[in-house]
C-alpha cells in the first residue's frame, strides 16, 4: 500500500505515528525491509515549510524537524517540540549578549540540525535533498518531502502592538512572521490577513506530485487548515494533483467540539472568515465532486479536494459531495491514531 499524507508539524507528526502503527510498524522506528513477496508498504508525507524561519543565520524548518524527531523517537513529548534531553547553553550565552530571540529558543542538539541544514543549503543543495540527508540519520520510516524547495513564509498582518491609543492616531498595520505571531504573541493579536508569501510562485518539490498521483489513498492530516494544510495547497500544482489523483482523498477535522485540541487553529480560521466548526472546515476544503468547490488562503473559490471527512463523535456536519464519518479523533497514542487511519480507509472502501 502507498499512503500519502499532507501534513504540518507537531500534530501531523503524531498522526504519522498512527499511520505507521496502522501498517504494523514500530511507530518510532524505521520502515521494515521489503519482504520476499514484493515491495513493502510506503508512507510519504508532504510537509508544510511556510513556517520556516532564519534565526542567527540558521535555517529552521519546524514542521520537518518535528516529523524527523517524533517519528524517530527523539522528540521531547512532554514539551511538545524539540529534542528530548535537550540543553540550552548556546541560548543562554546568546541571552548574555542580549542577542537571543527570547520567543524562539534553540536547544543545543537542535542547533546541530540547523547548522547542517544551513551549510548544505548554502552549498547549493535544495531543501528536499537536505531533508533526505537528515533523514538518513534519523530513519523516520516515512519519506518526508518539503512541499517546495522554494522559499515560502507565512506572514500575518496585525495592528501594531506598540501603538499608543492615547496619541489619537489609528494604529498602523504591520506584518509579522508567522512564528513571531504564533509563539511570541501566542496568536493573541487579531490577524487582518494570513498570507503564505512566495507560495504563488513556488513549485512542488521533487516527488510531491508523484507521491499524490501514485498513492492508494491520500490523507489530509488533522493539521491547521490555514497555516499547515492551507500553505501546502497554496503551492501551484498540489491542489490540482489532489483533485485529479486516482486515489481517494480523506481529510480529518482538527477541531473537537468546535475547538482545536492544541494550537490556535480557531484564530487562523477566523482570519480567513471560516467558522471554528468541523462543517466549516470541511466546506473550506470542499468536495472533489463536480461543482462543490473549496476555498483558498485568500478566500477565493477553488476546486475542492475531499472525498470523505472524519469529524469528532460530538460534532456534526453536512458537506455537499463529501462522505462525513464520525470517529474518535483524540490522538492519545499511536494505536488510537491507527484506528483513525482505519476509519479513513473504511470511509472510501480502500482495503489494504
Amino acid at each position: 500500500m502507498k499512503i500519502c499524507v499532507v501534513t504540518g508539524g507537531v500534530g501531523g507528526a503524531r498522526f504519522l505515528l498512527g499511520v505507521k502503527a496502522f501498517l504494523g510498524w514500530d511507530p518510532t522506528g524505521p520502515a521494515p525491509d521489503p519482504g520476499p513477496d514484493g515491495p513493502a508498504d510506503t508512507v510519504t508525507a508532504v510537509v508544510n515549510t511556510a513556517d520556516d524561519i532564519r534565526l542567527h543565520g540558521l535555517q529552521i524548518c519546524p514542521d520537518l524537524d518535528s516529523c524527523l524527531y517524533t517519528l524517530s523517537g527523539a522528540a521531547d513529548t512532554e514539551r511538545g517540540w524539540g529534542r528530548q534531553g535537550e540543553t540550552w547553553t548556546v541560548s543562554g550565552e546568546l541571552a548574555g549578549y542580549g542577542a537571543e530571540a527570547p520567543w524562539f529558543s534553540l536547544g543545543d542538539k537542535d542547533i546541530a540540525t540547523h547548522l547542517v541544514r544551513t551549510r548544505m543549503l548554502d552549498a547549493g543543495y535544495p531543501l528536499s535533498a537536505v531533508t533526505a540527508a537528515l533523514a538518513g540519520r534519523w530513519r523516520p520510516g516515512v519519506t518526508l518531502l518539503p512541499m517546495s524547495d522554494d522559499r515560502v513564509e507565512t506572514h500575518v498582518v496585525v495592528e501594531d502592538p506598540d501603538h499608543d491609543p492615547a496619541d489619537g492616531t489609528e494604529p498602523a498595520l504591520i506584518a509579522l512572521h508567522f512564528q513571531e505571531w504564533w509563539i511570541r504573541h501566542r496568536a493573541g493579536l487579531s490577524p487582518r490577513s494570513i498570507t503564505p508569501i512566495g507560495a504563488d510562485t513556488a513549485t512542488p518539490a521533487p516527488g510531491v506530485l508523484d507521491a499524490i498521483a501514485e498513492a492508494d489513498i491520500v490523507l489530509i492530516a488533522p493539521s491547521n487548515p490555514v497555516v499547515s494544510v492551507g500553505t501546502v495547497l497554496a503551492v501551484p500544482g498540489i491542489r490540482e494533483a489532489l483533485r485529479t489523483t486516482a486515489a481517494p482523498v480523506v481529510g480529518m477535522s482538527p477541531l473537537i467540539g468546535g475547538r482545536p485540541v492544541r494550537g490556535h487553529a480557531d484564530a487562523c480560521l477566523a482570519a480567513i472568515g471560516v467558522d471554528s466548526t468541523a462543517e466549516a472546515v470541511g466546506r473550506h476544503y470542499g468536495a472533489r465532486s463536480s461543482g462543490q468547490g473549496g476555498r483558498d488562503a485568500a478566500g477565493d473559490e477553488v476546486g475542492g479536494i475531499l472525498d470523505a471527512f472524519l469529524i469528532a463523535e460530538e460534532d456534526s456536519a453536512e458537506i455537499p459531495g463529501v462522505q462525513v464519518v464520525r470517529a474518535p479523533l483524540l490522538m492519545t497514542d499511536p494505536n488510537a491514531t491507527a484506528a483513525m487511519v482505519a476509519r479513513c480507509l473504511d470511509a472510501v472502501d480502500v482495503r489494504r
